[in-house]
């Protein structure tokens, strides 16, 4: 494998995510059903674009993103970004049953639109949820302080709400009612980091 330089990483990830998630025909990509395109595909759009990705690098970005952006198919052939879309996509995921309890990180800037509110998809496809609370924190320290809230899965599992679980882990929902919604306490983000 490969051995990038963790800029050149970083800097050819945010290009994969913007065209497989937001813009995939700024560079003449079509996605199809999963939101899968064929490797070869990507490599020669890329390639029209100006940008030098090699398969080897591909799999090198695939393989160190520690948050499982992208995944491959079972034969290798197709790529795709793992949720977060903003293009229409069927990303082909089947309901599940989640945990009783989900983490949600945010804002403090944000946090009284929530509360008001609830979680809402905005231009993704889905909310996005964890079952980890330190996951969580790392998420909403992203703007400054972190604000983590507590998601009622159980009670909205319970009332029709459906929940899928994304190849990388991260619970996806359609919205998030503020009834479903609590703040974390302060003690229990501490306890969080301590454990």
């Amino acid at each position: 494998m490969a051995n990038m330089d963790e800029r050149r990483l970083v800097k050819l990830s945010k290009y994969l995510s913007r065209h497989l998630r937001h813009q995939p025909q700024a560079i003449g990509l079509t996605l199809e059903p999963g939101g899968w395109v064929a490797i070869d595909t990507l490599l020669e759009a890329v390639a029209r674009h100006g940008v030098s990705l090699s398969r080897a690098e591909l799999e090198e970005i695939v393989a160190r993103n520690n948050k499982q952006r992208f995944a491959f198919d079972a034969t290798g052939a197709r790529i795709r970004a793992s949720q977060g879309h903003s293009v229409l996509v069927d990303l082909q995921l089947t309901p599940l049953s989640p945990p009783d309890l989900l983490y949600h990180g945010t804002s403090v800037a944000a946090l009284g639109a929530i509360l008001r509110d609830g979680l809402r998809k905005m231009r993704r496809h889905h909310v996005h949820l964890t079952d980890d609370l330190a996951t969580a924190k790392r998420v909403g320290a992203r703007h400054g302080a972190p604000v983590v809230l507590l998601v009622d899965a159980a009670a909205m599992a319970h009332d029709g709400h459906q929940f899928y679980r994304s190849e990388n882990g991260v619970w996806l929902t359609e919205d998030v009612a503020p009834r479903y919604l609590r703040t974390v306490s302060p003690a229990e983000l501490s306890d969080a980091a301590t454990s």
